[in-house]
């Protein structure tokens, strides 16, 4: 049977059959968590908050409210999730004084889309909330941190592993509001029967390495159960920032035929003083510290058979 969303129009399907899990937690430190999440229908999407209070978390909640009524159809095309992003953007921007002015998020996620009648995860992301994809027992991420230490790592200046103890490692260079004008990143990935998303935010990725979350996503088979274990892992391994974890499994999916292929054993089923574990945007530090010229970021890999999406149309 083809999979169908529960409110697409008749003669519509979803390109992907998916199950899905999510959790957050304020963490250890934190008075107020500033993460949001969507995770159902068509759209999967974290944002991580920035701005301290409940400013932070009024965008971030903003931002994943003006996504709410796309996450109704049963795909999203790359010209919606663009015009979504327009929106969420737009609103923050007209947060009122007192009530979230000035404050910004992080956004990072995927839609469930398809091109020329074939499955596809359409990813997007603005800042260094993370998308991971595993497959075949293999994790990887996705997305590209919108951070000064990422540009350093990609420049040769930072390993990999020195960029995880930098002191700017929470300085991002993009976001939606927060003084950013920066645009998001956007791929098409092929979809297939028995990927795995994993979306979260930075609290997750501070607290646990790669290997450890590809250790639990390949235990925990279920995606509420894998979710849930990852923000109790990163509390036990210190909790220092607010955590979310979104996770999707892709059941089945749709091909150019018109055929749903199912992987075999599919089954339904106050202030805050800054610190090294905010999230700031760049913009906010004191000249002291502020980088100098940023080298262009580059732009991440995969639109179909992993082209990239050329500039002119991801502006």
């Amino acid at each position: 049977m083809t999979p169908r969303h529960p409110s697409a129009e008749p003669g519509t399907v979803a390109p992907i059959q998916v199950r899905a899990g999510a959790a957050t937690d304020t963490g250890r430190r934190r008075p107020n968590n500033e993460d949001a999440f969507l995770a159902q229908g068509s759209l999967y999407l974290v944002a991580d908050g920035m701005g301290g209070h409940a400013a932070g978390e009024i965008a971030s909640a903003t931002v994943i409210e003006a996504f709410a009524a796309l996450a109704d159809q049963p795909s999203v095309t790359l010209d919606e999730l663009r015009a979504g992003v327009a929106l969420a953007i737009n609103r923050v921007l007209a947060l009122p004084v007192g009530a979230g002015a000035g404050a910004g998020t992080t956004l990072s996620g995927v839609a469930l889309a398809a091109l020329d009648g074939n499955a596809y995860w359409l990813l997007l992301n603005l800042g260094d909330s993370r998308t991971y994809r595993m497959a075949g027992g293999v994790l990887e991420q996705i997305s590209v941190d919108h951070s000064v230490v990422q540009e350093l790592v990609e420049t040769g200046d930072l390993t990999p592993a020195q960029a995880a103890l930098h002191r700017e490692r929470n300085v991002i260079t993009r976001a939606i509001g927060a003084g950013s004008a920066g645009e998001p990143d956007y791929w098409f990935l092929p979809a297939a029967p028995g990927d795995r998303i994993l979306i979260c935010s930075d609290g997750l990725t501070g607290e646990l390495d790669d290997d450890q979350i590809r250790q639990i996503l390949a235990t925990e088979t279920a995606p509420q159960a894998a979710a849930t274990r990852l923000v109790h892992e990163a509390l036990l391994h210190g909790g220092r920032d607010n955590v979310t974890t979104v996770i999707v499994d892709a059941l089945s999916t749709i091909d150019a035929t018109g055929d749903e292929t199912t992987p075999s054993g599919a089954t339904d089923a106050e202030g805050l003083i800054a610190d090294f574990d905010d999230t700031i945007p760049r913009d906010e530090l004191p000249p002291p510290v502020a980088p100098g010229p940023v080298a262009p970021v580059l732009v991440p890999r995969a639109l179909v058979s992993r082209a990239l999406v050329p500039r002119s149309e991801a502006s």
